[in-house]
């Protein structure tokens, strides 16, 4: 199995958004890329560029939302490492395969049209880690 391409995100779960984004943005000087609602995981998130990462801070939109429940157990913090990937369909089938833990046995929908997928995190001593897949035409810098 060929290995990622490169940290695609570092996910921070934040209570909100705006009391937030000055830090990064203001003090950091980093740059907004943009913010959209992640439905399939109940999140308002917002992308920040940093080199040819990104860091994604995550807002929960209820208190069923599973950034929610991480807040409740482990306040605001790093929330999972997402790796981008080519093809995060095969790669969570071989993993599978192979016994690891999964959150996500097939991919579903993320931001910035992603496909996603998260493995558990027993699988990695406690990192949650998220396989990203964005189509081929996407610039996956913003």
């Amino acid at each position: 199995m060929k290995a990622p391409n490169k940290i695609a995100h570092i996910g921070i779960a934040v209570r909100s958004l705006d009391q937030v984004l000055p830090f990064y943005t203001e003090q950091l000087g980093l740059t907004l890329l943009g913010t959209e609602e992640v439905a399939s995981e109940q999140v308002r998130v917002a992308f920040l560029a940093i080199g040819e990462s990104r860091i994604e801070l995550l807002e929960p939109l209820s208190a069923e939302s599973p950034i929610a429940k991480f807040m409740e157990k482990r306040g605001e913090g790093i929330h999972h490492i997402a790796l981008d990937v080519d093809d995060v369909e095969a790669r969570l089938a071989t993993l599978k395969e192979r016994g690891v833990p999964l959150i996500h046995e097939k991919p579903k929908d993320g931001a910035h049209h992603a496909r996603i997928g998260f493995l558990h995190p027993k699988a990695a001593n406690g990192v949650l880690y998220e396989l990203c897949q964005y189509p081929q035409d996407a610039d996956r810098t913003e």
